[in-house]
């Protein structure tokens, strides 16, 4: 049995929840985690750049200087490359369709392994948010310095509001202060549960669990998510 501690925004220990061990168990391999990776990193290009070639370029038709008696070399337009505002050798040009089709079952199934390792390792936390009525950068600051994370790459994982009553829900108020707290600190990301990805759980050393996106957490390690 895998066990997650609860801490309150002062860094001390509330309780340690029990997570099923039958949701650690997956069919994933290292290569499936390797392509999965690897199509997200290549769906993040824009493939955007462009470049003017030669034949691009607008500029006068006429010479830069006479054919002959000058004792310079031969020029013929001054859209060439070697002339300031010439048109680029081989430069980018926007690609067609670059896209990586990435499966749904290999997703889920190599995003479970991921949060389930990071569980097994102990990098996984829970917190507790309470009696954050304003944006306090120092706080969450002393949360972290609490338990040794400063500097480390830290994510932390909130709920999304479905609807419009979420958003008015007290969970989700508090959520949103937290996020406008912790963003001035560097190294320190934060992620709704739902969006969770192979590529920010393998870049971030710590994961933090609000407690009102531990039901959603637990959707990915069952499969459930998107």
């Amino acid at each position: 049995m895998v066990s997650l501690k609860k801490y309150n925004l002062e860094g001390k220990e509330i309780e340690e929840v029990q997570v099923d061990e039958g949701l650690f168990k997956n069919s994933a391999n290292s290569q499936m985690i390797k392509d999965y990776i690897v199509a997200l990193r290549a769906n993040a290009r824009q493939w955007s750049a462009s470049t003017k070639g030669r034949s691009d370029v607008k500029c006068t038709n006429k010479k830069p200087h006479p054919q002959k008696g000058t004792g310079r070399a031969r020029q013929g337009s001054v859209a060439s490359p070697q002339f300031k505002g010439g048109g680029i050798v081989f430069g980018p040009k926007p690609k067609f369709n670059q896209h990586v089709r990435i499966n749904r079952k290999e997703r889920r199934k190599a995003i479970q392994y991921l949060v389930s390792k990071r569980m097994e390792k102990g990098n996984v936390h829970l917190l507790q948010l309470e009696n954050l009525d304003l944006p306090k950068t120092k706080k969450v600051a002393s949360f972290l310095n609490a338990l040794s994370l400063l500097g480390k790459r830290v994510l932390f994982l909130g709920e999304v509001a479905k609807n419009a009553e979420q958003k008015e829900s007290s969970s989700f108020k508090q959520c949103e202060t937290f996020v406008k707290s912790m963003r001035n600190i560097p190294r320190v990301s934060f992620l709704p549960a739902q969006n969770l990805n192979g590529y920010d759980l393998m870049l971030n050393q710590e994961i933090i669990v609000m407690d009102s996106a531990y039901e959603d957490l637990i959707a990915v390690l069952k499969g459930e998510s998107k």
